[in-house]
């Protein structure tokens, strides 16, 4: 059998012989040739550019991590608030409370044309405290004036004094009766203070879970259960007006990776490309002229995750950003500007209220490139398909051509048009 079957492919031609019409020359199939180049280097030279750009593939995963903490990089301004009487506090879901936070915090005094005021780049209202401590007699042991006593069992400065009152519940409204705040000037300074504002600046870390950060007027406490604010410094009439208008400069949360200065600059660039650089509340103004009005920002916190194709893995986050503001002395109630009557159920306080809430998805934004596989074939592919069509397209407009020369010659032998114009 298999004889007889190399028998029978004896004289047959593997690669069939050219046609004679492609042997001939025309100016036809020139200028295809030129136009058939001149595409295949185009769409070549476009599929190596689109072969090495850099392409983000995002993709949407339950957020599996656990035990991660945040990061909040804030920067706000209060322009009649001074920093006296401006609190930062952080509280969760879980039950943790951070008070009066000054760690990784900076209050800067500004004037009330807004300059800062020299050297007042401190987390605390006190100056020259210590120096006073150590003038002291060894054995000094200054009165709590009935306040909670600390753990030492002696108020020594004014600020003791007053956390001494804070803790308590009571409020710290006359300091000229407390001997510790009359030698340190206290009284003095707050009304040097008085007309001020202040800049709160700095970085805070949060529990991953539902909670908030509010910037509100003296220090907060404590009792049964329910959280307390000093409001009595803040509200007394002084003559000096204070409100809670603010500059949100820039608010944030970040992921650990962005402590890692390359890292950082690797998530800087992603999130440049993405569109997503800016934070919604960046530069962000609101204003009031009421004493008593509460700023409330809801917070919607989306984990991000940057992968790069140099291998890094970047953690940041995302937020998107509701804002509601609440006029206080309208009491429990009030009436909306269309007229509609709506109830509080929560007492509110004076303030800048950012309440977060973690979303349970992640976003994963990672650098893609083609293979060059792709590019090979992609290549190839373009090359055979454009000399192919430019075949088909001379063979058809060789074979028109030359039916027309064989149809006109037709028609001279048989005597048509053959007079000739005299």
């Amino acid at each position: 059998m298999a004889k007889g079957f190399l028998a029978n492919l004896k004289g047959v031609d593997a690669f069939g012989k050219t046609t004679e019409d492609v042997k001939v020359k025309t100016r036809t199939g020139a200028f295809l040739t030129i136009l058939s180049a001149a595409i295949i280097l185009a769409f070549t030279a476009m599929e190596f550019i689109d072969y090495r750009r850099v392409y983000i593939d995002t993709s949407l995963v339950v957020d599996k991590s656990r035990g991660e903490k945040l990061t909040v990089n804030l920067n706000v301004t209060f322009p009649r608030v001074p920093c006296y009487l401006v609190s930062l506090d952080v509280m969760d879901i879980s039950g943790e409370t951070q008070r009066d936070l000054s760690h990784n915090v900076l209050k800067t005094r500004l004037t009330p044309a807004g300059a800062p005021v020299v050297g007042s780049r401190v987390s605390e209202l006190r100056n020259e405290v210590d120096k006073m401590n150590d003038a002291k007699v060894d054995g000094y042991c200054g009165s709590c004036y009935g306040g909670i006593e600390p753990a030492g069992g002696c108020c020594n400065t004014c600020e003791e004094v007053r956390q001494a009152y804070v803790n308590r519940g009571w409020s710290f409204s006359n300091p000229d009766a407390i001997e510790q705040c009359k030698e340190e000037g206290w009284a003095d300074k707050l009304r040097d203070q008085a007309n001020e504002g202040c800049n709160v600046a700095g970085r805070i870390r949060v529990n991953k879970v539902i909670g908030n950060i509010h910037l509100s007027p003296g220090r907060s406490f404590q009792s049964s259960g329910r959280n307390f604010y000093e409001l009595v410094p803040y509200l007394r009439d002084d003559g000096n007006k204070h409100d809670f208008s603010h500059t949100i400069h820039s608010l944030a949360f970040e992921g650990d990776d962005e402590y890692d200065i390359y890292k950082a600059q690797a998530s800087r660039e992603m999130k440049k490309r993405l569109g997503i650089g800016a934070n919604p509340l960046d530069n962000f103004m609101a204003r009031t002229s009421k004493p008593a009005y509460m700023f409330q920002y809801f917070l919607k916190v989306v984990s991000t995750r940057f992968r790069t194709l140099e291998g890094k893995t970047i953690n940041t986050h995302q937020y998107s950003v509701t804002q509601f503001e609440r006029d206080l002395t309208e009491g429990a109630s009030g009436d909306t500007p269309q007229g509609v009557h709506v109830q509080h159920g929560v007492t509110g306080v004076p303030g800048a209220f950012f309440n977060f809430e973690i979303s349970p998805i992640l976003v994963v934004h990672s650098d893609t490139r083609q293979s060059f596989a792709h590019f090979l074939t992609s290549t190839c592919a373009i090359v055979g398909g454009v000399l192919t069509v430019a075949s088909l397209l001379d063979s058809a407009l060789f074979a028109t051509s030359r039916a027309l020369k064989k149809g006109g010659g037709s028609a001279q032998g048989n005597g048509y048009g053959s007079s000739k114009l005299m």
